[in-house]
C-alpha cells in the first residue's frame, strides 16, 4: 500500500480531528490533580501500532510530582467523603454524559493508540458509559442493615464508610475501561482515585482527564504517567488503605 493511500486512509479515519476534540496537544502533561495539569519528567513519545506514526508526546511524572498528587488527593478525600452519595453520583452522571458526547473520538484514539479494532475501541468507551450509569444508581442504594440487638430498645445499624485514596494501575490492552470500572464505583462511595495508566497508551489517559475537566473542577480525579519501575518505586510505599492492581 502506497504512502499516499495510507495518508488518505488516516485522513478518512479522522484521528487528527479526534485528537483536537479530546483536547490533546503535541506535548501533554503526564500529571494531573483533575483541575491542574503539570509534569517535570522526561518527554516520552507515543506511536501508533497501526501505522507507526507519532501521535503525541507526554511529559512523565517525577517522584516530586507524585508526592504532590498524593498530598492533594489525601486532602481532597477529607472533603469529598462528606458529600452526600447522590451528589457524588451526579458527578459521575455528568462524566458519563460527556463520554457519550465524545464516544466517537475517544473510541478512535483507543483503537489508534492501542491497536484494537475500531468497533472494539467504541465498545470500550461504551463500557465506561455503562459503569457510570450503574454507579449513578448505586449512589442512591448504599444501604445498610438494621439488626436487632439483645439490649432492650436498641438496634444495630450497618453503615458504609469511604475508604480513602484508591490507587489504580491499568494495562495497555484496556487503556480506559478498566480505569472507569474502578473509578466510577470509588467516586460514588466517596473515595478519590489516583490512576497510573499504561505507558504504552498515555494519550488515552490524558484524554480521560480532559473529559473529566469539561464538566467538573472537584479534585477527585488524579493521574500520573511513568514507567513500571518508577511506578513501583513511587506508589508502593505511599498508596494506602487499598491498592487495585490490574495487569502489568
Amino acid at each position: 500500500m502506497g504512502t499516499n493511500q495510507n495518508k488518505k486512509i488516516m485522513s478518512d479515519f479522522g484521528i487528527q480531528h479526534a485528537l483536537k476534540e479530546l483536547g490533546l496537544q503535541d506535548v501533554n502533561h503526564g500529571t494531573s490533580t483533575g483541575s491542574h495539569h503539570f509534569s517535570n519528567g522526561e518527554l516520552i513519545a507515543s506511536y501508533s501500532p497501526v501505522d507507526g506514526k507519532l501521535i503525541g508526546k507526554v511529559k512523565a511524572s517525577t517522584k516530586e510530582d507524585y508526592e504532590q498528587v498524593m498530598s492533594t488527593a489525601t486532602a481532597a478525600f477529607k472533603t469529598f467523603r462528606d458529600m452526600p452519595a447522590p451528589q457524588r453520583g451526579e458527578i459521575v452522571r455528568q462524566f458519563g454524559n460527556k463520554l457519550r458526547e465524545l464516544k466517537e473520538p475517544l473510541g478512535k484514539l483507543v483503537s489508534y493508540e492501542m491497536g484494537k479494532s475500531l468497533q472494539e475501541g467504541y465498545g470500550e468507551v461504551q463500557e465506561m458509559i455503562d459503569i457510570c450509569d450503574f454507579a449513578v444508581g448505586l449512589s442512591r442504594q448504599l444501604n445498610g442493615q438494621t439488626i436487632p440487638s439483645e439490649r432492650p430498645g436498641h438496634v444495630m445499624r450497618e453503615q458504609w464508610h469511604p475508604i480513602g485514596v484508591v490507587g489504580i494501575i491499568s494495562a495497555f490492552n484496556f487503556p480506559v475501561a478498566v480505569w472507569a470500572w474502578n473509578t466510577a464505583l470509588a467516586w460514588v462511595c466517596g473515595d478519590v482515585c489516583v490512576w497510573k495508566g499504561s505507558e504504552k497508551a498515555p494519550l488515552c489517559a490524558v484524554a480521560c482527564q480532559n473529559i473529566y475537566r469539561y464538566k467538573n473542577s472537584i479534585g477527585i480525579c488524579y493521574w500520573i504517567y511513568t514507567n513500571g519501575k518508577n511506578c513501583w518505586g513511587y506508589c508502593c510505599p505511599t498508596f494506602w488503605k487499598i491498592f487495585i492492581r490490574i495487569g502489568r
